[in-house]
Order: C-alpha cells, then sequence, then structure tokens
C-alpha cells in the first residue's frame, strides 16, 4: 500500500525507534534535489528529519526545497566555504541521535531503512552498500562501493560517504576539517576507524543509489593527498602505516 501525503507517493511508514536526521549540502541543485528528496520522504521513515545547508543557489534550488517544507524539513542558505562546512553546520542544528549524509544528486533505496532497523548501539557505526548511477564504471570501481572495510581496506581506499549511518556520538569528538575540500570524509573515516571507541558493523544492503561522477570524483584533493600518510600513522597506528608505506614504494617502483 502507498500514502499520499501533500501529493507525495509514500510505501507504508518505517517506524525506527531512534531519531536520524539527513543532511544534505546543496549549490544550485535545482535540477536534483527534487528527486532526491522524494526519494527521502517516499521511504517513509516515522522518526526523521532532514536538514538542508544550501550555499546561497542563484537557481531555483530554495523553489524546489519549499515544496516539501510541510514535511520534516529544515533548511537554511547562505554562503559557506565548501561542502564540508556546509556539513558541519547541518550537524549543529541536527537534533538526531543518527547522521547521514546524502548528495543532491543521489537517491536511497528501500535498504535505506533496512538498515536503520539495525541502529542500536551509540558507539556503532554501521554501514552497508551503495549503488552507482549515471556513469558507467569500471568492476573495480564498482567493488570499492561494496563490503567491508577493514582499517587496511580504508587506509588504501576512500570508502563512499554515502553508506555510513555515524551515531551522534562521532561528532561530539570529530568535524569535518575544512583543510580538505573534496576528501574530509575520508579524512574523517581514518579518525573514526582508528578510534577503538567506536565499533565497525558491515550489513551487506545496498541503501544508496550514488552519482560516481559527481563533485568528489572530478576534483582532486592536493591538500588530503600530501598529509594521507601523516593521518594514516597518526590515527591507525604504526603497522598500518608500514604497510599502506611499502605498498606505495612497491607501486611506485612498477611505473
Amino acid at each position: 500500500m502507498h500514502i499520499s501525503y501533500g501529493g507525495l507517493a509514500m510505501e507504508n511508514e518505517t517506524n525506527i525507534r531512534y531519531l536520524i536526521t539527513i543532511i544534505i549540502a546543496t549549490h544550485n541543485a535545482g535540477l536534483e534535489i527534487g528527486a532526491c528528496l522524494q526519494s527521502v520522504f517516499g521511504l517513509a521513515i516515522e522518526n526523521l528529519e532532514v536538514i538542508i545547508v544550501d550555499g546561497d543557489s542563484s537557481d531555483n534550488t530554495i523553489e524546489e526545497i519549499k515544496k516539501f517544507e510541510h514535511l520534516s524539513l529544515k533548511w537554511i542558505s547562505e554562503k559557506d566555504k565548501g561542502i564540508y562546512d556546509a556539513l558541519n553546520k547541518g550537524v549543529e542544528i541536527a537534533s538526531g541521535e543518527w547522521i547521514y549524509f546524502l548528495g543532491s544528486d543521489d537517491r536511497l533505496l528501500k535498504g535505506f531503512a533496512d538498515l536503520l532497523a539495525k541502529l542500536e548501539d551509540p558507539q556503532i557505526v554501521y554501514y552497508g552498500n551503495s549503488k552507482p548511477y549515471y556513469k558507467k564504471v569500471s568492476s573495480d570501481a564498482y567493488g570499492l562501493l561494496q563490503g567491508e572495510f577493514s582499517n587496511y581496506r580504508l587506509a588504501k581506499y576512500c570508502m563512499n560517504h554515502q553508506s555510513i549511518v555515524y551515531p551522534r556520538s562521532a561528532f561530539d569528538l570529530y568535524s569535518y576539517s575544512l583543510k580538505y575540500p573534496v576528501l574530509a570524509d575520508y579524512a574523517f573515516n581514518i579518525r573514526l576507524w582508528g578510534d577503538k571507541r567506536f565499533k565497525k558493523e558491515f550489513y551487506p544492503i545496498e541503501i544508496v543509489s550514488y552519482n560516481m561522477s559527481g563533485f568528489s570524483a572530478e576534483t582532486k584533493d592536493i591538500s588530503f593527498n600530501n598529509d594521507k600518510l601523516k593521518l594514516i600513522g597518526k590515527y591507525m597506528g604504526l603497522n598500518i602505516y608500514l604497510r599502506l608505506l611499502f605498498r606505495t614504494i612497491k607501486d611506485k617502483l612498477k611505473r
């Protein structure tokens, strides 16, 4: 059965015992944000708030957002210092016990509600799989969106930000560094995966359809690339650092 809520088709309401905050950073996203919000509210998750932090868009983004104001949606629009500044702002005003980040050009899948049903322990980071769309990708690239991430796998590869549901307690300790304009989420996850106070729990559930041709795929983060080994050594320990260092040297010698 579908429920009609303000003209929006919804599945049967999904009962989640904790309040979930979904944070979306936008800037001139008028062509995408409506479909994104349809995918969110179409899941009919009961304990949900959506926060949109807009970077002073000059297109029709705000008009599209206002179409959903009758739902559990908050938004602000002001100039910012980039995506991660916007996400940090969203965290500051979030009320949820769990935090999830979504791109305006991404779409939630039914599996997202299934993963939320697993949430229990505020010292566990829960994550699932992502499904690419828009852009054809190689099997290797697709593989990076799938499966469990050990500390060493994370040291080698950036996991998909949209595959993770974070406990609010993680943001009581850490925030996104504006030093890294493209890969601040990678730096954040290196810290978090290295923090033994937090367990990580993976479920093989596709929770989001992810745009592989977005900002992070097309823009290099020179600051992060310069700091990556240092971050791994500081937060993940000497063993992971040396393994990655030797691998990096080996790969360079092959070229």
